[in-house]
């Protein structure tokens, strides 16, 4: 196996390489070369002797994970292979087997892209500042090949991810609920059933089949249009709750009762204040487009609110150095101390779950002292000038308390905004809370004004 990996093409690598992730469409911006130049960088990059990894349901992954490995193996790594895998599970095993991992995805996005998310051992974030940037650089360089090739073994960790997720609660608190679970073709097919199938749960899985090309509808849950099949069914049969999943099965959104979406902001404050109770007082991070309510709730159970920048590198990055038992992002991604502070839908189902089991009432009404704020929303708007929208933005509201721990954030009192600028596209991202849906609206067309 002597001779040397080829440069990768740096264009092609600066198209797909974005702040957290790799992602690209399949095989212009993202082939098996480039997989094959990555893997090789990565396990470079680590230097570890063995990488973990897994890959999702899309057709094309098969292909790209093969060129990965090859790549791990020609810098003479060997690769532990757990086949068809949520990301969770992928983080658990990194975790597990304190090994580097890499996990091909492309989570939400549609049958025409695919994408790899790395992580450190112990399922520690490899971002654009952790790595990420470094990796792609040594891909680009090329190298020579290892004169000794790794080997690529199968390892199964499904039965024992999900012992782990279950360990989360106590199972002996579980009630016989009747929940939907829409995995949208997605790799919660496989990870919803092992999970849940020893509870006392009736679950009825919705678009269980593993499919890439996601025939019934995209797997991206924070989309309401994408919720429409799984709020009907829950009426239907009369479920306590519907789970919602995105694609690699690492975010969960829920439904209650009435069909009614839950935000990803009242599942953080549901979770925290379980979390809370189960683990005693300490800080738990939120990031900074959570709703007010998060905060509050964090308080009022006897935590200290910890807010941050959007993104998982940050939080996990903070849950370290708070030693935070749980973190929380509004886009649906739920992070736990004991997952190696990595994230996990269904732990933080499981936990909502187990929490409406106790409670004696519906979903909505257990939800309801923390529905306190009428929200925007995520509203993306296009701009010629970034930074001069942001300038011309803070000085509008000067007479205001701001700040910019990521984006600018005013505080208006009784109603807040936070504009952040997109990674990857000359977009901002505006996100507004205020006590009602007629305060939300006016705001947001005043600070349209100043986006236009």
């Amino acid at each position: 196996m002597a001779g040397r990996i080829p440069p990768e093409s740096t264009a092609l690598l600066a198209a797909v390489v974005k702040a957290y992730d790799i992602r690209g469409i399949y095989p212009d911006e993202l082939g098996p070369s480039t997989t094959r130049a990555i893997g090789f960088a990565f396990a470079e990059w680590s230097g570890a002797a063995r990488v973990v990894l897994g890959r999702d349901m899309r057709p094309s992954g098969i292909e790209l994970a093969d060129s990965f490995a090859e790549g791990v193996q020609m810098a003479g790594a060997d690769v532990i292979d757990l086949g068809l895998a949520s990301t969770d599970l992928l983080y658990f095993a990194s975790g597990r087997l304190n090994l580097p991992g890499a996990m091909l995805t492309a989570s939400h996005n549609p049958a025409h892209y695919n994408g790899i998310k790395l992580c450190g051992p112990g399922a520690a974030p490899v971002g654009a500042d952790s790595g990420l940037a470094e990796i792609a650089q040594r891909a680009a360089a090329g190298s020579a090949v290892h004169d000794a090739p790794g080997r690529r073994t199968r390892r199964d960790l499904l039965d024992t991810f999900a012992d782990h997720v279950r360990s989360f609660v106590d199972v002996d608190n579980l009630a016989p609920l009747r929940v939907v679970a829409d995995t949208a073709n997605g790799m919660g097919g496989l990870v919803v059933p092992a999970v849940f199938g020893p509870l006392p749960f009736e679950v009825e899985l919705l678009y269980g089949e593993l499919d890439g090309t996601f025939p019934n509808h995209p797997a991206d849950p924070i989309r309401p249009e994408n919720l429409v099949d799984l709020s009907e069914r829950v009426l239907a049969v009369g479920a306590d709750a519907g789970l919602a999943f995105d694609g690699d099965a690492d975010r969960v959104f829920l439904v209650d009762e009435r069909g009614r979406a839950v935000s990803g902001s009242l599942l953080t404050a549901l979770v925290a204040q379980a979390m809370l109770r189960r683990e005693g007082q300490g800080p738990i991070l939120h990031n900074l487009i959570c709703s007010r309510a998060v905060p509050e709730a964090i308080a009022e159970a006897g935590g200290q609110p910890v807010r941050t920048r959007v993104g998982h590198s940050y939080i996990k990055a903070e849950m370290a150095r708070t030693g935070a038992a749980f973190g929380g992002e509004h886009s649906g991604h739920y992070y736990f101390a004991d997952n190696y502070r990595a994230d996990s839908g269904l732990i933080a189902a499981l936990i909502v779950l187990e929490t409406l089991s106790t409670a004696a009432m519906p979903l909505s009404e257990l939800l309801a002292p923390l529905d306190r704020y009428a929200s925007s929303g995520e509203i993306n708007a296009r701009v010629e000038d970034v930074e001069e929208v942001l300038r011309r933005t803070a000085a509008h509201f000067a007479e205001l308390s701001q700040d910019w721990l990521d984006g600018l954030t005013v505080d208006g009192g009784d109603w807040w905004f936070n504009l952040r600028p997109s990674n990857t596209e000359p977009l901002l991202r505006l996100n507004l809370e205020a006590p009602d849906a007629g305060a939300v609206a006016q705001r947001v067309s005043e600070i349209s004004t100043l986006l236009a």
